[in-house]
């Protein structure tokens, strides 16, 4: 490990110091203010470099030598050969390099940190409340970035939301309009059943309850395939149950004058068998068929992002996002939505049938994100914010 000390006038020239002299690898070991400035000691991991000089004399390379070694060593006798490390000692050195560039790269994320708030204060608060908002590290710098030019707080706040909304992908068209096959997936208790009866009201109200039909796909759960059965008889629609592909010709076939069939399936909390069975059920629907993944915006972020992960199978073509009344922030699920690209077509926001189901607006989202987040503060701890920002930073900032 190549150690070596800086002193500059202010911690933005020290680290680039730093990194002309040292690299983009360079971590900080320490830093403290001095007369007319400040001091950093960083280093360099020279383990981590097989080919340079310094670990040739610090670990023998056992079975490696240049030509040149070579042409020398066939001219001369023979040396004692080279003790060889063993692996267990390697494995060691390695973990203690590992820790160390950790406990290294904390330190520094720490600086870039305290870097940002000396030298632009107000792209540091922007940050903090754009995270506080929810979104993940990447967005939020990349938002601050974009707006880096206002130099008033607030008013950078506001396009930032600006702009965040803008990230968000709203569906083109009405797809409840369109007519066709409609299915919603997703996981267990977020509302996929109630959202049925409010799109089916909706259009029985415009188009006449003979235009809507339903399908369940869930033989697993009497109480959903009741509660969709009690809808279909107050809207006076058909009902049908398909939990096979031939099962779901069938209905097709029986529903075949309906203009909108909308299909009710199985909710699924993790990875399971039934995904593909329920995935091949749907797909006899052909290409008629529309696939809405149903998000809860109750649900927290880890959970929404294992839900777009396990099913991204089924191939979405937008979401519908429920129970906005009952959230208490709604930033990370935007954040969510934002990295998977996956287009919003609904957003429920109570029990009321078919009241409560409107077609999603990006701008309107951005601004109830931003009134919760003023209802519900959210202070993140310092260090948080220093570690999340260093990880969307190199390893050193200038």
């Amino acid at each position: 490990m190549k150690i070596k000390r800086f002193v500059a006038q202010d911690m933005r020239q020290a680290l680039r110091l730093v990194r002309e002299t040292l690299g983009e690898e360079a971590v900080i070991l320490s830093n403290k203010s001095v007369e007319g400035g400040v001091e950093i000691t960083a280093a360099v991991d020279l383990v981590a470099n097989p080919a340079d000089d310094t670990i040739d004399q610090r670990i023998p390379q056992v079975g490696k030598q240049n030509s040149k070694q070579a042409d020398t060593a066939n001219d001369a006798k023979p040396s004692a050969p080279q003790p060889a490390i063993p692996d267990n000692a390697l494995e060691d050195m390695r973990r203690e390099m590992r820790n160390l560039r950790r406990w290294m790269q904390a330190e520094l994320s720490g600086l870039s940190w305290y870097d940002l708030g000396q030298r632009a204060p107000h792209s540091q608060e922007l940050l903090a409340r754009l995270m506080a908002l929810g979104l993940g590290p990447e967005l939020a710098r990349r938002l601050s970035e974009r707006v880096s030019d206002v130099d008033d707080l607030e008013k950078a706040w506001s396009k930032a939301l600006y702009m965040l909304a803008s990230e968000l992908r709203m569906a083109e068209t009405d797809v409840i309009d369109q007519g066709g096959v409609v299915a919603l997936v997703g996981p267990t208790g977020v509302g996929k059943t109630t959202t049925i009866a409010k799109m089916a009201a909706r259009f029985a109200l415009r188009h006449g309850h003979r235009s809507v039909g339903l399908i369940t796909t869930d033989s697993y759960r009497i109480g959903a395939r009741d509660q969709l059965q009690t809808y279909a008889r107050i809207l006076n629609v058909p009902v049908r149950t398909a939990t096979t592909a031939d099962e779901m010709d069938q209905a097709l076939v029986a529903l075949a004058g309906r203009r909108l069939i909308l299909v009710d399936t199985a909710g699924m909390a993790s990875a399971h068998e039934r995904i593909a069975d329920q995935r091949e059920t749907l797909e006899a629907a052909g290409k008629a068929l529309t696939t809405l993944l149903t998000l809860s915006a109750t649900t927290e972020v880890a959970a929404v992002q294992r839900a777009l992960r396990l099913f991204s199978d089924f191939q979405p073509d937008a979401c519908v996002l429920t129970k906005l009344d009952e959230a208490a922030s709604l930033g990370g699920l935007l954040s969510a939505l934002i990295q998977a690209d996956l287009p919003t077509a609904f957003v429920t926001d109570g029990q009321r049938v078919p009241e409560d189901l409107q077609i999603a607006r990006a701008h309107p989202l951005v601004t109830r994100a931003s009134q919760l987040l003023a209802e519900n503060p959210a202070e993140l701890d310092p260090g948080y914010l220093a570690l999340a920002f260093g990880g969307t930073s190199a390893h050193v900032h200038g």
